[in-house]
């Protein structure tokens, strides 16, 4: 696999230093943390929140750092969790009055990591909360997690919550919102081919031309099975027939719809599938009130995309509409 590296294990330094010197006036890059933050961090007034993770999901999380969503983020090299230390000087070093929240996609891994922090974040009188994510409908456990994983979900918990603590909501509400916006997220995803770590140099695993991974990690991790390739109807039908009935999702329900890329899918292939799925859920009466394509929580290059679906009500929709100035832009 080729790929735009120097030395493997300075893939992520590299990166992140390319991150803050393509947005001087907004950023800053903290190298023997791995942190990512905000350059007006940390402000009294509001609830500093962090997200961390392994690296090669990007634009989650790191390119998500700015004026209404992550204050910061520390991840961790490719695929792995951020060690504690990472995550506690992140903490200490965005530490506010009104609180520090920590976001963490649900791997054993990261779990460890985050709770170790809190636990040493709060010995030091830091007012330190953790909120895990889990909206991949796929497996219930798999190797790296004890329940379900963390996926494209997350952008919409660090969305909401990003945008309740700019307005000035404490660290409970912004937890009750966290949580809220998680429990009425269901995701799946579906690969088309494996994806190749810098420092491996190999795919993660082998898939024949003619199959698919259905509910594959975004770390490669197996899913519910694996498939013969099918069309694009028929990969929709199997996403929201695990998607929907999981909540379940009702007729009368207004969702956000998400077709997340996984780093390797053409732009117009995920609209082939945003548009499928959209009628899709109208036909079961469920109506798209806030529409998502692109890439927002990969897999380094893998090919493939996921479905996520959140059921909406006016709180949700009105963090969600709120304005946002990240990293990742298109134009």
């Amino acid at each position: 696999m080729k790929k735009f590296i120097n030395d493997p294990q300075q893939f992520v330094p590299e990166m992140l230093q390319g991150i803050a010197l393509a947005n001087p006036d907004t950023l800053r890059y903290e190298p023997r943390y791995n942190l990512i933050f905000r350059a007006d961090a940390p402000r009294d007034d509001k609830v500093s929140i962090i997200q961390g993770s392994g690296s090669g999901h990007e634009p989650a999380h790191v390119m998500m750092v700015g004026k209404g969503m992550l204050d910061g983020a520390c991840p961790g090299d490719v695929f792995a969790a951020p060690p504690m230390d990472y995550v506690y000087e992140s903490a200490k070093r965005l530490a506010s009055d009104a609180g520090v929240l920590l976001l963490v996609n649900n791997y054993t891994g990261d779990r460890m990591s985050f709770e170790m922090a809190q636990e040493m974040s709060e010995a030091d009188g830091m007012k330190v909360r953790t909120l895990f994510i889990d909206d991949d409908v796929a497996v219930q456990d798999s190797t790296y997690t004890v329940g379900r994983r963390g996926v494209a979900g997350n952008f919409f918990v660090m969305k909401a919550v990003g945008a309740a603590s700019e307005a000035g909501a404490g660290l409970d509400e912004v937890i009750r919102i966290g949580e809220k916006v998680n429990a009425v997220t269901r995701s799946m995803g579906i690969a088309l081919t494996a994806c190749t770590p810098p420092a491996k140099g190999s795919p993660l695993f082998e898939l024949g031309d003619d199959e698919i991974e259905v509910g594959v990690g975004i770390h490669g991790e197996p899913g519910r099975r694996r498939a013969k390739l099918v069309t694009a109807d028929e990969i929709v039908d199997e996403l929201l027939a695990a998607v929907v009935p999981d909540l379940p999702y009702e007729q009368g329900d207004r969702v956000a719809l998400m077709i997340n890329g996984l780093g390797g899918t053409p732009i117009s292939e995920l609209y082939v599938l945003y548009g499928i799925a959209h009628q899709k859920l109208a036909d079961r009466g469920i109506t798209v009130g806030r529409s998502y394509v692109g890439e927002y929580c990969t897999s380094l290059e893998m090919a493939g995309a996921s479905l996520t679906l959140v059921r909406l009500d006016d709180e949700i929709e009105r963090l969600l509409e709120a304005p946002a100035e990240v990293a990742y832009r298109v134009f």
